[in-house]
């Protein structure tokens, strides 16, 4: 496993904004997973690790991208139908034996290769055969319905970049190009806890001052949608020395550790001292909401991700800044969600210098567009306002004032889950 440089998250803790955050992370972080040749039907999701280059032109040769009619478009007359006699019928995968005369049409079908001579299909539709001729309608253009030979893609080119997450078209531009295994990046192994002597697994007795353990199965459900192979590791007790020793543990068998709760400078917060005494930890305190400080550090040489205990805090500072993490580590080059222009339904005030994100629903417009609404209730603990929510509209620091109809960014849940 490749080794991260130490102190890789290092930095002073004053207040940061979530841009200088992103940067030192993008400038720290690197893959940690080897390389690993797969069969090409078992790589969705993953992380290429090389480039694809094209072994050979697509398509190979020229071909009719219907059912029809090839014929030399100087044999068609411009204003009046067309009689050609049929001389040939030519199918995909089986190529042409010899040239078409000019004066004649060759029955061909979807992808079968175009024989030397024409340069135009006809669709079938609109045509007419009578007495083994061929009856065209006027007006069609010179080279309709033709491909042409390397359109798509030509021998040498990259097809598909080293740090592409594939996808199923992905997968399909691999194939076209004939590879049937891939290089792609190992599944980051990550160990997940949470921490807390108030929490409980979901289906348990609640005793008076307990609440069930949500921000785990959220942090799963987004570390798996991202291709993570994740070991649930369950609630570890407020005990400094069980802490450690199950940090100590995963360390040893996973190239990350995410945790929630216990990274604050509380008295039990032990997740913080077990950190430390460790490896390395760094507080960060993040000028954005909702979230508080955010632990980024090592557990010997595997970086860690300490994460805010209110369950809107953790997923949303998952999506905007531990997200972008977690891809480099497994490789990826591209990290940064898609955002989208969108028109505010609401008013809002915010203090300045501070990134913040709100939990919107889209509506239509009655115009063919959509609009944000703000969810009603703000609280960083209301898990419920991320399930009525379409996303986040983000408001940069300069902002203090949104009034309605004011463009925004608009991150949806879709982009980042």
């Amino acid at each position: 496993m490749a080794q991260l440089s130490d102190d890789c998250f290092a930095h002073g803790d004053r207040l940061m904004s979530i841009a200088e955050a992103l940067a030192l992370l993008a400038e720290k972080a690197e893959a940690v997973t080897a390389p690993r040749r797969l069969p090409l039907g078992e790589a969705l999701g993953r992380i290429l690790a090389e480039d694809i280059l094209a072994g050979h032109d697509l398509p190979p040769a020229d071909n009719s991208a219907v059912d029809g009619y090839a014929v030399h478009f100087e044999d068609l007359e411009a204003g009046t139908e067309t009689r050609l006699p049929v001389a040939g019928r030519i199918t995909a995968g089986h190529p042409p034996e010899a040239p078409l005369a000019r004066g004649r049409a060759a029955r061909i079908f979807t992808g079968a290769q175009m024989p030397p001579g024409p340069d135009t299909v006809m669709m079938q539709e609109d045509c007419r055969e009578e007495d083994g001729a061929v009856v065209i309608r006027p007006g069609i253009k010179r080279g309709a319905n033709r491909r042409r030979r390397g359109e798509d893609f030509r021998a040498g080119e990259r097809i598909l970049a080293e740090g592409a997450r594939l996808r199923a078209q992905d997968l399909g531009q691999a194939a076209a190009a004939g590879r049937r295994e891939i290089l792609v990046y190992a599944p980051l192994r990550v160990a997940l806890f949470s921490t807390g002597d108030e929490l409980r697994e979901p289906g348990g007795v609640l005793e008076p001052g307990a609440i069930y353990d949500s921000n785990r199965f959220a942090l799963l459900g987004l570390l798996k949608g991202l291709g993570c192979e994740v070991r649930d590791l369950g609630i570890l007790e407020d005990r400094p020395a069980v802490v450690e020793a199950a940090l100590a543990a995963a360390a040893a068998e996973h190239d990350l550790i995410v945790t929630s709760g216990g990274v604050s400078v509380g008295e039990e917060d032990h997740v913080k001292q077990a950190v430390e005494a460790l490896g390395h930890l760094h507080l960060w305190r993040l000028a954005i909401k909702p979230g508080r400080p955010i632990a980024f550090g090592q557990v010997g040489r595997v970086p860690f991700v300490g994460m805010p205990g209110n369950p809107v805090a953790v997923m949303v500072t998952f999506m905007n800044v531990v997200r972008p993490v977690i891809l480099r580590l497994m490789g990826a080059s591209e990290v940064t969600p898609r955002r989208f222009p969108i028109r505010a339904g609401f008013r809002h005030r915010k203090k300045k210098a501070r990134r913040e994100w709100l939990r919107v629903r889209l509506e239509a417009d009655g115009q063919g567009g959509w609009v944000a609404q703000k969810f009603p209730r703000e609280g960083a603990g209301i898990l419920s306002s991320m399930v009525g929510s379409d996303g986040l509209v983000e408001l940069p620091e300069d902002m203090t004032e949104l009034e309605p109809g004011t463009s925004v960014d608009f991150l949806p849940f879709s982009e980042v889950s």
